[in-house]
């Protein structure tokens, strides 16, 4: 199982050319084993940029969503009091992004891989990320 950051889901679903062979590698994996996770924060950060006019989808976010979440290998985890007390609680340093707080809290809750390109995350020791 993994969890998929958001710059990794749109880019699994859009432009899976901006994948690295390793994330492909994890995602197959995962498809098989019916074990992608994706954080509901992700789909609140994607909504966020749609509306402020920074993503163009080809459908409609509400659509675009549930097209996912039709994919019986996809899991989305809600944003519960656990993960939210554990993005607060985070040890060492971690930089302030809201969303990516929550989708780091959410892989060492679920103590699963986070596929994710950002730096920031992983170069974070407390997470073990793919990319």
């Amino acid at each position: 199982m993994i969890v998929l950051d958001t710059h990794v889901w749109l880019w699994w679903i859009s432009n899976p050319e901006n994948l690295s062979r390793s994330a492909v590698r994890a995602i197959n994996e995962a498809i098989q084993e019916n074990g992608i996770v994706i954080s509901s924060i992700s789909t609140w950060e994607i909504a966020l940029l749609v509306a402020k006019g920074r993503l163009e989808l080809s459908i409609d976010v509400r659509d675009w969503v549930r097209k996912t979440e039709g994919l019986p290998f996809v899991r989305f985890m809600p944003v519960d009091n656990t993960i939210s007390l554990r993005s607060v609680t985070m040890p060492g340093h971690f930089h302030p992004d809201l969303a990516d707080r929550m989708i780091a809290a959410t892989a060492m809750t679920m103590g699963l891989p986070l596929v994710t390109r950002d730096d920031k995350i992983r170069n974070y020791p407390h997470v073990q990320t793919i990319w």
